[in-house]
């Protein structure tokens, strides 16, 4: 049997959107359902928030989200960050630049002491994202002359 961990955001009201959002930075299969679909809340202003929504890409990235219901509390801020590392320097370097449209970048996508090239955002609906291009992506880059 085979165990997977993956993350799985929380929104208060934007899950549709932001969901929507990865799909259009990261291409893949979404499915997304209601609270009103599931029966799971008796609130007429939760009806058509998203109880659960996934997202499957072709790079075999799985996420996952939903909207806190108005009865429960969410935090506004948190610890954890999302990682896309590997060494297609064209695809990474795709996703940070559409995930920081809105967004603020922390730190630009440029060749790091470790000889990667690595760049650290937060997207427009407050999801902080660490990028890393493995060194033969970053050795082939533009930046890495510039840096170098």
């Amino acid at each position: 049997m085979t165990s997977h961990l993956s993350p799985y955001l929380g929104f208060r009201d934007d899950a549709r959107q932001a969901m929507e959002f990865y799909q259009s930075v990261f291409g893949g299969e979404l499915s997304l359902g209601t609270f009103g679909e599931m029966h799971a809340s008796d609130d007429p202003a939760e009806v058509d928030k998203i109880m659960h929504g996934q997202l499957v890409t072709p790079n075999g990235f799985l996420l996952m989200g939903s909207d806190t219901p108005s009865g429960m509390e969410r935090s506004s801020t948190s610890n954890i960050s999302l990682s896309v590392s590997g060494d297609d320097a064209e695809d990474l370097r795709r996703f940070f630049a559409a995930l920081s449209e809105g967004g603020t970048v922390i730190e630009p996508l440029t060749v790091a002491p470790w000889g990667d090239e690595f760049g650290m955002l937060t997207d427009r609906f407050g999801v902080t994202w660490l990028v890393n291009v493995t060194g033969a992506g970053a050795a082939s880059s533009p930046e890495a002359d510039v840096h170098a």
